[in-house]
């Protein structure tokens, strides 16, 4: 039997109101919210897709991208299905988009997940692919049985959440890289099906109400969001409301879903984007999905020194001690760093994390 979800109460005309996000769906018995995964089964809502996965990969930090999380561990990521956005432009359209309960391949109790990473050697496990916050009630799962073995968890998502629920999804978090799509309304309302303003409240909460370590990801897309204004806009925002030492990372667009008729982001783009945002006052900017090694080495920002150099995913170079401070200057940056660098060859690789009967909660 599905789990009872939280976040729902039943309206004065017999429909039950998802309050999980800023959706607020109002389903009659037998129907799906915008997400897919949080139903109506009679006089209850349920998440459909409690203990299952689309598969389980172990990647670099660097990839969901976290480059001030335990730089060069290893993470255990695993997504499910659907999603509470509908981005036309989509990385992974094919789980967030879709509808066949099939597409989740794996079972996995909260208790496996966490077992698995810590015998695979990973500090974090990551929620995301298709957004964490849908299938909420597994992520915090998840976390708490991670936090028993001393595993950190990471949640990938675009924040779109309503205030009680996100108080709940952050509290088990440890890190979180939240998508800032664009900083205009109707980019968020014609291309995502979404609304920015809540987006901003959730950056401003992880940021300033949470320990939750926060860094940022915005994807420029040619002719959408790429605008010199819009993104000196976006830096100075982040610079202002969240703190100059919070991570953007500025990543190129690949014609993909729904804007196949869309170029590719020149490199030239983000080097530009990433100089403004620089300029606009943030420490730490970096480039993605291309090879720069400008725009991938974390710099000191007491004395300039390259403290952290990586080519792709990959690190090459390490200049920092076991308290995250420079070896040069001394300077401590901001983020998570304990020990060492991790594993710096590390590559890609899918796993398997051990079937077991899955329970529900009450």
């Amino acid at each position: 039997m599905p789990l009872t979800a939280r976040f729902w109460h039943q309206l004065d005309d017999g429909r039950l109101q998802c309050d999980l996000c800023p959706h607020r769906c109002r389903l009659q018995d037998g129907q799906r919210g915008r997400c897919f995964v949080r139903a109506r089964h009679g006089d209850r809502l349920v998440l459909t897709t409690y203990g299952r996965a689309s598969g389980f990969c172990v990647d670099p930090i660097e990839k969901k991208p976290l480059h001030h999380l335990l730089p060069g561990s290893s993470v255990l990521s695993f997504g499910t299905a659907g999603c509470n956005l509908s981005c036309r432009f989509c990385q992974n359209w094919e789980l967030s988009t879709s509808r066949e309960i099939d597409t989740l391949t794996e079972e996995a109790a909260p208790a496996d997940i966490a077992a698995t990473a810590e015998a695979l050697g990973c500090a974090s496990v990551a929620v995301t692919y298709n957004d964490p916050v849908i299938f909420h009630e597994y992520a915090v799962d998840v976390a708490a049985a991670c936090r028993e073995r001393g595993i950190r968890t990471v949640a990938v998502t675009a924040g779109f959440v309503e205030p009680e629920p996100r108080r709940q999804f952050y509290a088990a978090m440890d890190a979180a890289n939240i998508d800032l799509k664009a900083f205009t309304s109707a980019f968020y309302r014609q291309l995502c099906g979404a609304r920015l303003e809540p987006v901003l409240d959730t950056l401003r909460y992880v940021a300033h109400e949470t320990d939750v370590w926060l860094e940022v990801t915005t994807l420029l897309i040619p002719g959408h969001n790429d605008s010199d204004a819009e993104v000196a806009e976006l830096a100075g925002w982040i610079a202002s409301e969240l703190g100059a030492d919070v991570p953007l990372h500025l990543t190129a667009f690949h014609p993909a879903h729904r804007m196949t008729d869309v170029a590719p982001t020149p490199p030239t783009t983000l080097r530009r984007a990433r100089r403004i945002a620089l300029a606009c006052g943030l420490r730490f900017v970096y480039t993605g999905n291309v090879r720069d090694p400008d725009g991938a080495a974390t710099t000191c920002p007491g004395c300039g020194t390259a403290v952290i150099v990586r080519d792709g995913y990959r690190l090459v170079g390490y200049h920092l001690d076991e308290r995250g401070c420079c070896l040069a200057c001394g300077t401590r940056l901001p983020g998570i760093f304990e020990g060492p660098a991790g594993d710096r060859g590390q590559r890609r690789r899918r796993v398997t994390v051990a079937p077991a009967t899955v329970r529900g909660r009450p």
